[in-house]
């Protein structure tokens, strides 16, 4: 041990944060290459490729992203009593790697087994990895702020890359080279956090390692039976991906009794907590509002990047659809460090907006960049494409509103409730998350304008056409929209979507002083 600053810190160090951060880093990178390669890829796999409806191709999407952002709830909870963090963690890797390989099969079938696998294994990953990198630190460590600022940073480069990369060579040489590079980025991040295990194995031990390994069913430990039962979640997965309306159905029900919960313990804790329990489920409800619209990036925004949008970049090369998702991360680097300086600039001068306050500009801000598209209308050339600037312009506008509510509402999270129920409060923070990316896959349907009838002209549609002049049959090109009415559609919606956010955030943003009240003192 030494002490810096009077500070004391673990060996080893690097640049003045645990070694383990860079494992977790650079294996946090990598999964997130994993991921957004295969949601950059995948509206576009199921509407060129499989040849689906786009409102079934955002039915798919909303419910898989849905089911994403549930899955860390059960998986945090099978990590803290059973199998700790570096098991977990590992058998996540191992998951999401199995599953972008079984979606090599090339067809539908074994993409919603392929994706099962992913949900399963985004659950044990995503949940303890960020979990890990608090536990590098002490509690009153005043470099655990800078040091989940430098993950959130290896999460933003992992999605660039993904977009850059995978979702480049997904679209220039095959689907079926994107999700296997995807795969592959999965393995690189597994191989990271197994050869780094030295720097944060001491943190991450299960929590009743004797139990964890003695058997229970014949000659099956406790450990062969949770990874036994972690691969047969799969086809219930499947099941949910393929009947997707039954996660909605869920999602309500799961909703209903997360809120009495939260409020049963709040009156519980007499009418501070009973207040800020009231608050944290307004918010919650702003929150799937801006998420709802904000995750049409990797759906219906593609979409009119595909086939509305001027891709070419000062007559050097082209983007390709999937790419322009490059332009989130992209901003979230760039701006990201310069918003954690606003804010505590503005703290010193007393100008600071209250949390509700955010949410409110955020959500409007939200609503300015899908207004830009009403330039559409008038800037667009002889074949109804309009210039790269718009779409850039969006994701510009909805970064700035992430900023805005994204960093600021998980530090809400950690600071409205007591210890005692701060894992119930993340679950359901998470669940807003899993809620607002199945209403914007019923939302995405509002601009679809491809029918099913492209999938009807190919015997056995599941099956991925071998060849462009399948897809550029006269049978399937008919049943897709022309340009001038795909334009007026996304101009239409996107309009509307802007306007109801504009306005949704101008009340957050009249009422915050209001709101502001209920969460006694909290900032």
């Amino acid at each position: 041990m030494k002490k810096v600053e009077g500070i004391e810190l673990e060996e080893p160090q690097l640049f003045g944060h645990p070694r383990g951060l860079t494992v977790l880093f650079f294996a946090e990178m990598w999964e997130r290459f994993c991921f957004y390669g295969m949601r950059g890829l995948l509206v576009l796999y199921l509407t060129k490729a499989l040849l689906q409806g786009d409102d079934q191709a955002f039915a798919i999407y909303g419910a898989y992203t849905a089911l994403v952002y549930m899955a860390p709830v059960l998986g945090g909870r099978i990590a803290d009593n059973i199998l700790g963090y570096r098991i977990a963690i590992i058998l996540g890797a191992a998951l999401m790697a199995i599953g972008e390989f079984i979606i090599l099969g090339g067809n539908a079938t074994w993409l919603y087994i392929g994706m099962g696998a992913i949900i399963v294994g985004n659950g044990y990953f995503k949940a303890n990895i960020s979990t890990l990198v608090g536990k590098l630190y002490k509690p009153d460590d005043p470099r655990r702020d800078s040091g989940f600022t430098i993950f959130y940073i290896g999460i933003n480069i992992g999605a660039l890359l993904a977009t850059l990369v995978c979702v480049w060579v997904g679209e220039r040489f095959g689907f079926q080279y994107g999700f296997g590079l995807a795969g592959i980025g999965m393995l690189l991040g597994l191989l990271i956090f197994w050869a780094g295990q030295k720097f944060y194995k001491h943190l991450s031990h299960p929590p009743h390692p004797e139990k964890l390994h003695a058997r229970v069913f014949g000659p099956f430990t406790q450990l062969h039976v949770t990874i036994l039962l972690s691969f047969l979640a799969i086809p219930a997965i499947y099941f949910l991906i393929v009947y997707n309306s039954v996660v909605g159905i869920l999602l309500i029900f799961t909703f209903l009794y997360v809120g009495y919960t939260l409020i049963k313990e709040g009156n519980k804790g007499g009418k501070i907590l009973r207040d800020r329990m009231l608050i944290f489920i307004i918010l919650c409800l702003f929150n799937i509002v801006f998420w709802a619209l904000f995750e049409q990036a990797g759906s219906s925004l593609t979409l009119f990047a595909d086939r509305n949008v001027d891709r070419n970049v000062f007559g050097l090369f082209e983007m390709t659809a999937g790419q322009t998702q490059f332009f989130n991360p992209f901003f979230i680097i760039l701006m990201g460090s310069l918003f954690s300086v606003l804010w505590v600039k503005l703290s010193e001068r007393n100008m600071n907006p209250n949390i509700p306050a955010k949410f409110g500009i955020g959500i409007m801000l939200l609503g300015v960049g899908y207004l830009i598209t009403m330039f559409g209308n008038t800037v667009h050339n002889a074949e109804y494409l309009v210039p790269l600037w718009i779409i850039v312009g969006i994701y510009f506008f909805h970064t700035v509103g992430e900023l805005f509510i994204s960093p600021i509402g998980l530090s809400m999270v950690t600071k409205l409730a007591p210890e005692k129920i701060s894992g119930m409060l993340m679950g359901a923070w998470f669940l807003s998350f899993s809620g607002s990316n199945f209403l914007a896959g019923q939302l995405a349907k509002l601009t679809g304008s491809r029918s099913t009838e492209a999938a009807e002209v190919v015997e056995g549609a599941d099956a991925i056409p071998q060849s462009a002049e399948m897809l550029e049959a006269p049978e399937i090109i008919n049943a897709l929209p022309n340009a001038a009415e795909s334009l007026s559609r996304y101009i239409d919606v996107y309009t509307i979507f802007g306007l109801i956010a504009v306005g949704v955030g101008l009340v957050v943003l009249i009422l915050s002083p209001k709101l502001n009240k209920l969460m006694h003192g909290i900032k």
